[in-house]
């Protein structure tokens, strides 16, 4: 019995692991960098990993600059599935990559405040949950 639930115990592990092993964000963010639109400099690349599912949504902040003009994009292979939402200091949506039920690869957003901005990645009937995203400027 002993050795059964060891057996068990140790494949469930490697399960696991090999589930969360199959997402490359950091090949996903380089494969962003290049795909954002002319004239746009990058600034940061973003990691999206919903480790398998169990992740609903991944967040990151950065401060943007009045005067200037943002774009975030995403690579994930097919692009379905993964929302970018993009919200102000007080936690209002002012942009999303989700329109008319269709998934685009990228939204740009010209900032009129200095301050913090929430970029959050959600998962909308997505089979990957695996990604990778750029952040560029322009002036």
């Amino acid at each position: 019995m002993k050795r059964f639930l060891l057996f068990f115990t140790i494949l469930l592990i490697s399960w696991k692991s090999e589930a969360y092993s199959q997402c490359n964000p950091d090949s996903y963010t380089t494969e962003c960098i290049p795909k954002l639109a002319e004239g746009f400099n990058f600034l940061k690349g973003y990691k999206i990993d919903g480790k398998g599912g169990e992740k609903a949504k991944v967040e990151y902040s950065y401060v943007f600059t009045k005067g200037t003009q943002y774009m975030i994009n995403i690579c994930s292979g097919e692009n379905e599935g993964i929302i970018i939402n993009l919200f102000d200091s007080r936690r209002n949506r002012i942009a999303t990559s989700y329109a008319k039920g269709q998934f685009l690869s990228a939204i740009a957003f010209p900032c009129k405040s200095t301050g913090i901005y929430y970029i959050s990645y959600t998962f909308e009937e997505s089979s990957q949950y695996c990604g990778g995203s750029a952040l560029g400027f322009r002036k």
